[in-house]
């Protein structure tokens, strides 16, 4: 027998696909030479090719015995490896293969496509790449790579590594300009880098190729709110309802812009129809915060709607954090002597936030506190930004970084208790907290309500308030344990900057007459408020209502609803947007803050307390109603706090027409009264470590 001559008749059997034939003449060669090692690599192939994949492995590793390096045998076991379901072990093999033949486009292409169904897909790109050097028209190679790509941003995106996520889509847009798909998702990544603008331009490509994408129109509107055009905002929340009326996010969306623009047209039906939505329809993702504004919603609504929003939008994260189970080293018998508490939030710039909590940082006793800093927000370069970096022990930066990776430094950091101070803000990355990096989770200040449960699995263990804002009898309206501070639940700083006060004139006021006020956000100011405030003003001669200029939307609707009320678009002054420090200046040219509800003034208030600007409140039943009477109480003012919008109006009234009263209150609010409890950080660092001692303790006898 002439064995190459056997082994060459059965290699043209099976390039011509003559299996049986190739087989039969493989053994006999195989027969006569046992070493043969390009039949035993054939014959291996047959049997891959026949879906005996593990004798097909196992016959190939024969051949490899003999011709150790030989890339082709290694990529056709691969082959067999990953057919047999061993990936790891086909895209090893192939990266062997490659390192002896580099230029073998097949091998790229074939490690390419296990990487690909292996979710590999940054690597899976490698390889397509190197391949279109070549063969730069092949247009199913294009495909192979804009998948691959498409799907690395899309793991980047959920990972929160949204800066590598807008990389590979652009990369995916420059192979195929026509995939709607990427436009959209690119648009995602964009916005979450802080690129509304360019966002906002995605999402347009996205819907000129998909003109009924009902979620492109809906993401359009949110990047054209972030961008202050609250009108084409509107107009994209409805196009998407207009395709898709179950978009119920868009709903949420569209009502609540409307509140900011203060267009109330319906307003009382759209509410009662997202209320509807939450008890009847738990997967609508109605959003919590947008939910807390809407009157006549209740402590138990907006728990409901929170234990909603988790099941939608947190199940991955709560799933993760038991995947992950980590450990925590500082158990009871602590290897640390000083408790170590983590600051989580998206706000350490210029904002309300930073602003409040900065004084406190400074204040924190660091013999027995270890304070840490957790930012995944914006370096603004404010000065409020660098004291609020100094105040910490540790600031670190953790925008870049995923959800997983974030955690996971929180936890190798063995914080003990993690506070987070953004909540369902539109910058939340509370999924940090669900991974359960830290032993106990604490939420404060950002988010003015529970934060929900997952089918009872608490996302956190305790929320910081205040015997007024959360009454022992409305803890079973809280997901989490009430950790109550003495006075109040919110800090305040006595460093903040002022400006220099100018005339009422210079500010576009009435050098005489009654100056009301309400300097909160538009989207807080709602009908019936409203109606009480124009009830006050034509009872009140030569008074007017100073609000602040959010939007000119808002401002020529809150003129229009004045005059419906018979009051004069004249009795109505707006202040425009200034810093921080000038707008603290201004309030004392104001005689008195009138409050909006269900959503109070928070920092709002304590800002005119602090310029001695009386505020007057209508506490509610909601945390986010009762914030004002808890700054008040804290002021020693309980009486200008009211429960019934009549009272309130009665009080406003009366404070009005006389004077005297209202001057001693402002005398006993004593501007930048730090004997006040609301104006001693001191005092509060003190009442809030003491709770945070209290809930350690609790923890390490658990």
């Amino acid at each position: 027998m002439d064995i190459e001559s056997s082994y060459r008749t059965a290699l043209a059997h099976h390039q011509q696909g003559q299996l049986a034939q190739a087989e039969a003449l493989y053994r006999k060669v195989l027969e006569a030479s046992p070493r043969h090692a390009d039949a035993l690599h054939y014959l291996g192939v047959i049997y891959h090719q026949n879906k005996q994949h593990e004798l097909a492995i196992e016959t190939i590793a024969k051949a490899l015995a003999i011709k150790p390096n030989n890339s082709d045998f290694l990529s056709n076991q691969a082959l067999a490896l990953k057919a047999a379901g061993r990936l790891d072990e086909a895209i090893n093999t192939l990266k062997l293969a490659l390192k002896h033949a580099p230029d073998d486009l097949d091998i790229h292409y074939n490690l390419g496509n296990a990487y690909a169904e292996h979710h590999q897909y940054q690597g899976a790109a490698i390889c397509y790449r190197r391949i279109l050097q070549d063969y730069p028209q092949d247009e199913d190679l294009k495909q192979a790579l804009c998948h691959a790509l498409q799907a690395s941003g899309n793991e980047h995106q959920q990972a929160g590594h949204y800066a590598k996520a807008e990389s590979a889509y652009q990369e995916a847009i420059g192979i195929m300009s026509n995939d709607a798909a990427l436009y959209y998702n690119l648009g995602n990544a964009q916005r979450e880098l802080g690129k509304p603008a360019e966002a906002a331009q995605a999402y347009l490509k996205a819907i000129q190729l998909s003109p009924s994408d009902a979620d492109a129109y809906n993401n359009l509107g949110n990047v054209q709110r972030e961008l202050g055009d609250l009108a084409a905002a509107i107009a994209s929340y409805e196009k998407a309802l207009d395709i898709n009326p179950k978009l119920y996010h868009a709903k949420v969306h569209l009502v609540h812009q409307k509140q900011h623009i203060c267009d109330w047209n319906n307003l009382d039906k759209e509410i009662n129809e997202i209320r509807d939505l939450v008890k009847n329809v738990p997967e609508a993702q109605i959003s919590p915060f947008a939910f807390l504004s809407m009157p006549n919603t209740t402590t138990q609504e907006q728990k409901q709607c929170a234990n909603h929003w988790l099941k939608n939008r947190y199940a991955s994260a709560f799933k993760q954090g038991r995947t992950l189970a980590f450990k925590y080293k500082n158990n009871p018998g602590s290897s640390h002597q000083k408790l170590r508490i983590g600051y989580l939030s998206a706000d350490f710039r210029l904002h309300p936030l930073a602003s409040l909590i900065a004084e406190l940082i400074e204040l924190h006793d660091r013999s027995a506190f270890e304070v840490y800093a957790y930012s995944y927000g914006i370096d603004d370069q404010s000065a409020e930004r660098k004291r609020i970096e100094t105040a910490f022990d540790h600031f670190v930066d953790i925008r870049a970084r995923s959800i997983a990776d974030a955690a996971s430094k929180i936890n190798q950091d063995e914080i003990d208790i993690l506070v987070d101070l953004t909540g369902f803000t539109q910058t939340s990355r509370s999924q940090i907290v669900a991974l359960r990096p830290a032993p106990i989770n604490v939420s404060w200040l950002g988010f003015p309500g529970t934060m929900g449960d997952l089918e009872g699995e608490r996302l956190f263990d305790y929320i910081l308030s205040d015997a007024f804002i959360t009454p022992p009898t409305e803890a079973s309206a809280y997901a989490e344990k009430l950790a109550l501070l003495p006075y109040t639940y919110q800090p305040n700083d006595t460093k903040r900057p002022i400006g220099k006060t100018k005339t009422r004139v210079e500010y576009g006021l009435p050098e005489h007459g009654f100056v009301f006020c309400c300097f909160n956000q538009t989207f807080k100011i709602l009908p019936e408020v409203f109606d009480c405030w124009m009830k006050v003003l034509k009872q009140v001669p030569n008074s007017v209502l100073w609000l602040l200029e959010c939007n000119k939307w808002a401002k020529a609707n809150l003129i229009r609803e004045a005059e419906r009320r018979g009051v004069e678009k004249e009795r109505l002054i707006f202040a425009p947007r200034v810093s921080m420090a000038d707008h603290m200046a201004r309030q004392p040219c104001a005689d008195l803050f009138l409050d909006t509800k269900p959503y109070n003034a928070h920092t709002t208030t304590s800002d005119a307390l602090w310029m001695g600007l009386p505020v007057l409140t209508c506490a509610g039943d909601t945390f986010a109603s009762r914030v004002a009477g808890s700054l008040l109480k804290a002021a020693n003012l309980d009486e200008l706090i009211t429960t019934t919008l009549s009272d309130y109006e009665n009080k406003a009234l009366a404070l009005a027409t006389n004077p005297e009263a209202l001057d001693r209150i402002k005398a006993r609010l004593n501007k930048h009264n730090t004997k006040l409890p609301l104006f001693n950080p001191s005092k509060f660092a003190m009442d809030l470590e003491s709770q945070y001692q209290e809930i350690w303790s609790a923890y390490t006898k658990h």
